[in-house]
């Protein structure tokens, strides 16, 4: 069984990428969590820490689900993004997110650039914090010897790019 995520800061198409990837390999996904989550709050609503955790254990939990029936699975993001979300909101990660980012196995991290214009989305709030984020995904899936390659590029560059390397995963 294996996961591919698509992980970085907001407003770099993670999303976008991850339902092309699907329907060009065939291959299912995991959605967001946080966004369904956070779609059901009212409007400005702040997470607090311990629901950043939640949302990284229930992200977790939901690919696990989608691997008791598929051998591949694409993750739009993973539970890096409740790590980088809880130290730059709150200055500290959860020990259990943490040990969950070092345990939790991906076969391969697309790491979305910020390199693509920011879209106004009533739930993204780090619109001039994206290259400063974006260091922090890096740095994290560096210390960890996490297997990643940097997605950058508009429109088709950027999928063409995914697509590659996907590829390169699969043979």
């Amino acid at each position: 069984m294996k996961k591919i995520a698509v992980t970085g800061p907001e407003s770099t198409a993670k999303s976008s990428l991850v339902q092309f990837l699907s329907a060009h390999f065939g291959i299912p996904f995991v959605p967001e969590y946080a966004r369904t989550y956070l779609l059901a709050k009212p409007s400005g609503y702040s997470c607090s820490f311990d629901e950043i955790t939640a949302i990284a254990l229930e992200q977790i939990q939901l690919e696990e689900k989608l691997l008791q029936t598929h051998q591949l699975i694409f993750c739009d993001t993973d539970v890096l993004v409740s790590k980088i979300w809880q130290e730059h909101v709150f200055g500290k990660c959860d020990p259990l997110v943490e040990t969950s980012f070092q345990n939790n196995f991906y076969q391969l991290h697309l790491l979305c650039s910020p390199d693509i214009e920011w879209e106004l989305d009533p739930l993204r709030s780090n619109q001039y914090d994206r290259a400063i984020l974006f260091q922090k995904y890096k740095k994290a899936l560096d210390a960890a010897s996490k297997p990643y390659k940097i997605i950058s590029g508009q429109g088709n560059v950027r999928f063409s790019a995914a697509v590659a390397f996907v590829e390169t995963l699969l043979k």
